[in-house]
Formats: C-alpha cells, sequence, structure tokens
C-alpha cells in the first residue's frame, strides 16, 4: 500500500498529515508508531488524520502520539491540521470548525498563522507538594485539552527535563493516564519561556501547544499576568496565549495564535 503524506510543524513539533476523508485509512498502532519513527519511518512527534464530521463540525480531527496511541487533543497539531484542511480547499477558507475528543475547536487563518479556539481548561490544581526524582517540586496541574502538570523554576535551561519530567508523567498523582510535564520561567509580566516533556512522545519535544496553554494560565494563576501571555518554546518561536477569566479559576475563549508550516510532501510503502 502507498501512503501520500505531508510533513508539517508547528513551532518544532511535527506531524504527519493525512487526508483520510474518504476513510479509506485503517492505520494500526504499530503502523503509526512505524511511521513517526526518525530512524525507520518519517519521523514526527505525532500523526493527525482530516475525516468527516460526525458531531456537527466541519471536519474531525483525529490525533496519535508518536507511540501510536490515540490522544484526545494537540495544540500545536490543530493549527497544522486546521491549515492542512485550509490546503485541501484551495486555501479558501478563513475559518474552520473541527471535531476532537476534546470537543469542538475553531481555527482562523492569518498569512500562514493560525489562531485555534481551545477547549474550556479544567481540573486545575495549584501548588502540590510533590516527591519527584529525590526532590521535591511545587507542582501545578489543567487539563487544557490533555492533561499538564506545571513547573516554575529560576533556571530553564539546567532543568532535567528528560529526568524531572519522566518522574512526573508517571507519577502516582497523576494515575492511570499520566501527565505531560512542563517547565517554566517567567521572562517578564506578560511573556514566559517554557520546556516540555510529552506523554506518548516520552521525551522532550521542541513545543507543545496544550503545554504552552497550561503554563500561560498557571502563570495568570500566580501572577495575575494580563491576557494574552507570550510564550517562547525550544524550537525558538513564541507564541500567543489568549483567554477570559469568566469567575474565578475558570476560563473561556482560550486562544493558541502562531505558525502552522508545511515541511515536505511524499509517499511511503507500508
Amino acid at each position: 500500500m502507498t501512503l501520500n503524506f505531508t510533513k508539517m510543524n508547528g513551532a518544532g513539533n511535527d506531524f504527519v498529515m493525512l487526508d483520510n476523508r474518504d476513510l479509506s485509512l485503517a492505520l494500526t498502532k504499530d503502523q503509526i508508531e512505524k511511521l513517526c519513527d526518525r530512524h525507520r519511518g518519517i519521523g514526527a512527534d505525532g500523526l493527525l488524520c482530516v475525516e468527516p464530521a460526525t458531531e456537527g463540525g466541519d471536519f474531525k480531527m483525529r490525533y496519535y502520539n508518536a507511540d501510536g496511541g490515540e490522544a484526545e487533543m494537540c495544540g500545536n497539531g490543530a493549527r497544522c491540521f486546521g491549515r492542512f484542511v485550509n490546503h485541501l480547499h484551495g486555501d479558501s477558507l478563513s475559518k474552520i470548525r473541527f471535531e476532537t475528543l476534546a470537543g469542538m475547536i475553531s481555527a482562523e487563518f492569518e498569512a500562514g498563522q493560525v489562531r485555534i479556539n481551545m477547549s474550556a481548561p479544567h481540573g486545575l490544581k495549584l501548588g502540590e507538594n510533590l516527591p519527584v526524582a529525590g526532590t521535591h517540586l511545587s507542582v501545578h496541574s489543567v487539563n487544557t485539552g490533555v492533561p499538564h502538570a506545571v513547573v516554575f523554576v529560576e533556571d530553564l535551561e539546567n532543568v532535567p527535563v528528560r529526568e524531572w519530567g519522566a518522574a512526573l508523567r508517571y507519577h502516582e498523582a497523576f494515575k492511570p493516564k499520566g501527565t505531560n510535564a512542563n517547565f517554566a520561567k517567567v521572562l517578564a509580566a506578560d511573556s514566559i519561556a517554557i520546556r516540555t516533556y510529552e506523554r506518548g512522545v516520552e521525551d522532550e519535544t521542541l513545543a507543545c501547544g496544550t503545554g504552552m496553554v497550561a503554563c500561560a494560565l498557571i502563570h495568570h494563576e500566580l501572577t495575575g499576568a494580563a491576557s494574552p501571555i507570550s510564550v517562547l518554546v525550544k524550537g525558538g518561536d513564541t507564541l500567543r496565549i489568549g483567554f477570559t477569566e469568566s469567575a474565578p479559576h475558570e476560563y473561556t475563549d482560550v486562544t493558541l495564535f502562531g505558525p502552522a508550516d508545511f515541511v515536505f510532501q511524499g509517499a511511503v510503502q507500508l
């Protein structure tokens, strides 16, 4: 079987994009893992499929982590998904709504940049003192489509992201599904930098959209920083997170704005 694909990246998060509007593809977990393998496949942090909508959206987004497991949501993936769908329609669309396991997402297009409206965050917890890899950390958490733990640090460059990230990802406090782990540093009142260890990739990635949103909201909770908040990721891009605090610790109109770029197209034998 020949599989046609497009490779995209959103702020350094890279994805294999597939057009499955005719539902002709039924990839296995092993096939997805192989496609995402950086040595024996195309190489990616995840894989996204465009499928027909079933719940009132324009399209459905299916997202799979690099380990082949399906996940509820990916912020950078969603921005790439939106731009990929627009490309399939000759770049004629100005806005789309698409279904995810985390709820309905909308995307708007601005000259290569994509703004997505995220699903409402939930499960906010602040300042849990947790034992992590031989030390104790003040850990905040929130679900922004997928679960995220957030730790603010002074020295972001030297944080042991793999060690602490893996320990948090499998921590007792986040069982049974585990969590993504983010480490953040305040740069200015309206600006933070972050590094992320992603569940399903099981390593640090260059960016994580839902992680950016989680860190920005926690930064607001801790400091009162106003929307929008700029987030610098390891890949070098700066994205903007917008939000409205509709009630104490409750948020609506959460947006993620940044680049979604085409890298190359190709075909591979399965």
